[in-house]
């Protein structure tokens, strides 16, 4: 079951991932590289050269889920990085959209409430 929701911290990796690397590995870059727990319950999302394969790593009770996508046609976009750490915080709603093919370089958030216990990054 997709149980991904707007609860959830995503970090997208700066750097491209190798598509074949499964749990273990992708545990590793997370630990290793971004200096963080993949058993947090945060997703950590990979994508690769061509950037037509995502791969969202996340922790749930019990083990960990992953979810892969390839394009058959297309790629994903990637977001502007800081150029400081090795990965990117971004919004659920933002990874729906970038997984749904929809540019998110021109549209602009209108101000919306956010409780502090809400935000996400």
């Amino acid at each position: 079951m997709f149980a991904l929701t707007t609860t959830n911290i995503f970090y997208l990796y700066r750097h491209l991932a190798d598509m074949r690397k499964s749990f273990d590995s992708l545990c590793g870059i997370v630990q290793n590289e971004l200096q963080r727990n993949p058993s947090s319950g945060d997703v950590f999302i990979f994508i690769n050269k061509p950037r037509n394969r995502i791969k969202l790593l996340h922790w749930e009770c019990g083990g960990y889920l992953l979810y892969y996508k390839r394009l058959e046609s297309g790629t994903f976009e990637m977001p502007e990085f800081d150029t400081h750490t090795n990965e990117y915080c971004i919004p659920w709603h933002q990874l729906v959209m970038m997984i749904e093919g929809i540019s998110v370089r021109n549209i602009k958030l209108k101000k919306r409430y956010m409780s502090v216990l809400t935000s996400y990054c």
